[in-house]
C-alpha cells in the first residue's frame, strides 16, 4: 500500500512588531488616545464646580400651636390632699387611698363628688408614686397647678387687719409651707415669693403648709424689691425682719396694713430688698439666743402686727 502522507499548510510568517521612535509619547497622551478613554480622563480631570450655599429655610411657628399646659404635680399626706378636693380652683387628675384614708376622708366632710374618684390603693402602690421617704398617711392626689395669682388681684384693696408675707430668697420647702400655715393662722391676704427661687408647690411643702396653699394665695414675682414697691403703692407699710433693726416689730403701724418681708435663715434680707422697705424692725429676744426660725419669727411678727 502507498503510504499516506499528510500535507501541511505553509504558516504565514508573523510580521515584526513595529517600534516606536525614541521620545514618542506614550498611547493616550495623543490625540490618537480612542473616544470612550478620552472621554473618562475628561472626566476625571474636570474640577467639580461648587454650587452655592442655599441657606436653610426659615422655621415657622403655627400660631396655632397650644401652648403647655399646667403642670402635674403629687400632694400627700391626709390635710394636704384633703384641701385640694375641697378648693374649687383646684384641678384633681387622681386620688389613690388607703380604706382608713378613705375613711378619713369621709368623716373630714370631703364631698362626695370627690369621694366618687378614690382609688383603692395599698400603701406600697402609693409609695412607688412618690419620692422616697414621702410620708402620705395612706393619701395621694395628682393635681394639676393652681392658676397664677397676680399681686394686685390678691392683695387689692388693703384692709388694716389683713397683712401680706414676702418671702426673699427662702427656698427650702419645709420653711415655706410652715410660712404659708402662719400666714393662713394670722389671715394673710397672700404670700409672695420670688418666681425662680421657689420650688413648686407640691410634696413635702405643701405637706409642711397642711392645706395653706389651697387657701393663701401665693403670687410668684420676678423682682422682690418692685414687688415691695408695688404693695406701698397699694397703701401697705412695707417692714422687713432683721435682728440688727433699731425698733421692735411693736413699732409697726396700726392704721394702715403691714406687708412682712423676710429673709432666709442665717443671710436675712438682701441689701436691695432691705433698702426697698419703708421701716426694719426686730423681735426682741434674750440675748442668749442668737435668732429665731423663719416660720416662728413670722408667727411672732404676725401676731404683733394683727393683734389690734
Amino acid at each position: 500500500m502507498a503510504a499516506k502522507t499528510k500535507k501541511t499548510a505553509a504558516k504565514a510568517p508573523r510580521a515584526a512588531p513595529r517600534r516606536k521612535p525614541r521620545g514618542a509619547p506614550k498611547d493616550g497622551a495623543t490625540g490618537n488616545t480612542p473616544p470612550s478613554t478620552a472621554a473618562a480622563i475628561g472626566k476625571k480631570d474636570k474640577k467639580p464646580v461648587a454650587k452655592p450655599a442655599q441657606k436653610p429655610a426659615p422655621k415657622t411657628v403655627s400660631k396655632t400651636a397650644s401652648k403647655p399646659g399646667p403642670a402635674r404635680l403629687w400632694l400627700y399626706g391626709r390635710h394636704a390632699a384633703a384641701a385640694a378636693l375641697a378648693n374649687p380652683e383646684r384641678r384633681v387628675r387622681r386620688v389613690l387611698a388607703t380604706r382608713n384614708a378613705a375613711d378619713w376622708l369621709r368623716k373630714a366632710g370631703v364631698v362626695e363628688a370627690a369621694l366618687t374618684r378614690i382609688e383603692d390603693a395599698r400603701p406600697d402602690e402609693i409609695d412607688r408614686l412618690l419620692p422616697a421617704g414621702a410620708v402620705h398617711q395612706g393619701l395621694a392626689a395628682e393635681v394639676f397647678d393652681l392658676p397664677r395669682a397676680r399681686l394686685k388681684d390678691a392683695c387689692a384693696p388693703a384692709e388694716t387687719a389683713r397683712p401680706v408675707l414676702v418671702l426673699d430668697q427662702i427656698t427650702d420647702p419645709q420653711n415655706i409651707g410652715a410660712l404659708f400655715r402662719v400666714a393662713a393662722a394670722f389671715g394673710a391676704r397672700a404670700v409672695i415669693v420670688q418666681e425662680r427661687r421657689t420650688p413648686p408647690l407640691a410634696g413635702a411643702l405643701a405637706k409642711a403648709a397642711a392645706g395653706a396653699i389651697e387657701t393663701t394665695p401665693c403670687v410668684k414675682v420676678v423682682n422682690i424689691a418692685r414687688a415691695l414697691e408695688a404693695l406701698a403703692g397699694l397703701g401697705y407699710e412695707t417692714a422687713g425682719l432683721a435682728g440688727e433693726a433699731d425698733e421692735t416689730i411693736a413699732a409697726a403701724p396700726k392704721d394702715r396694713p403691714v406687708a412682712l418681708v423676710m429673709g432666709a435663715e442665717g443671710a436675712g434680707l438682701r441689701p436691695l430688698v432691705a433698702s426697698s422697705c419703708a421701716r426694719l424692725a426686730r423681735i426682741p429676744i434674750a440675748p442668749a439666743m442668737e435668732s429665731l426660725n423663719v416660720s416662728t419669727a413670722a408667727a411672732v411678727a404676725l401676731y404683733e402686727i394683727t393683734r389690734r
